[in-house]
């Protein structure tokens, strides 16, 4: 059975990791503009006040591992950075981006209430203990290149700076070229390290580089991959979504359309509730 996983203070309001409750970590994939961003975090603070579901929105300022050289970045780290403090300020809700080099970790900790280590990055051992070093909780995602043993390489080094507000993300496993699978064995397995545990329900269903120039992705298979983890004991949910994903800008073939995230996040609770 999965160990019981830590229960870690996001916000002044927002906790997660506690038994049996679920937690959704959720936004666009990147900073399209602020009227755009601050459009998604109010309709997702509403979404989960009303199930009470504790969020924690998530919006990329710069997208530094785009397949192309003409792939949209985002507004960089200041301009991306303002906007989720407005956010955070305005909307009373927690935010989270990721962070692509040590030098970018101070700054960012001013602002986000959660730094995420992106699975590409996930051994960069100077990286990971800049983030650990500002005592702000850190999420890492697995590598797509890693089993979930190996996962406790990353646990540690995090730990080694004290920091023990620790949240660890599945996203899928490479499967030959172009494509990702789901091992529901890494749920429990990273738990037993006593983190909460994340899945990754978008990026799972990615084609990396599908598409030539940018990747691809099967986003009907959300749902599916949410639930699947649930019912492995993932603790939280974290999705992509959008107003109109085939016009977004970063991730568009796998991130879910927002009006179809009340219905399955209901699912959800009814899963977790039976469980």
């Amino acid at each position: 059975m999965p160990t019981a996983s830590r229960d870690i203070k996001i916000s002044s309001g927002v906790r997660v990791g506690r038994p049996g409750a679920l937690f959704l970590i959720a936004g666009p994939c990147v900073i399209e503009s602020r009227a755009h961003a601050f459009g998604l975090a109010r309709r997702l603070k509403s979404i989960c006040a009303g199930l009470d579901i504790p969020l924690i929105f998530k919006a990329s300022f710069d997208k530094a591992n785009r397949s192309s050289i003409r792939s949209f970045r985002g507004p960089g780290i200041d301009a991306g950075l303002e906007i989720l403090a407005g956010i955070k300020a305005e909307l009373g809700v927690p935010v989270l981006s990721d962070v692509h080099e040590a030098a970018q970790v101070g700054r960012a900790a001013e602002v986000l209430d959660v730094i995420q280590v992106p699975a590409f990055l996930c051994r960069q051992t100077d990286l990971l203990l800049a983030a650990a070093r500002t005592q702000k909780p850190v999420n890492v995602k697995k590598g797509q290149f890693l089993s979930p043993e190996e996962m406790k390489n990353a646990v540690e080094k995090v730990e080694s700076q004290g920091n023990r507000k620790i949240l660890l993300t599945e996203r899928g496993t490479m499967f030959g070229y172009n494509n990702l699978v789901v091992d529901m064995r890494s749920i429990p397995i990273m738990k037993r390290w006593g983190y909460p545990v994340v899945i990754d329900a978008s990026h799972s269903v990615q084609k990396p580089g599908g598409r030539g120039t940018a990747s691809g992705g099967e986003r009907e298979f959300i749902p599916a991959i949410a639930l699947a983890a649930v019912s492995a004991g993932a603790d939280g949910v974290f999705i992509e979504v959008h107003d109109d994903p085939s016009a977004a800008l970063s991730d568009k073939e796998n991130a879910l359309d927002i009006k179809d995230l009340k219905g399955l996040l209901k699912k959800l609770l009814r899963l977790k509730k039976a469980l």
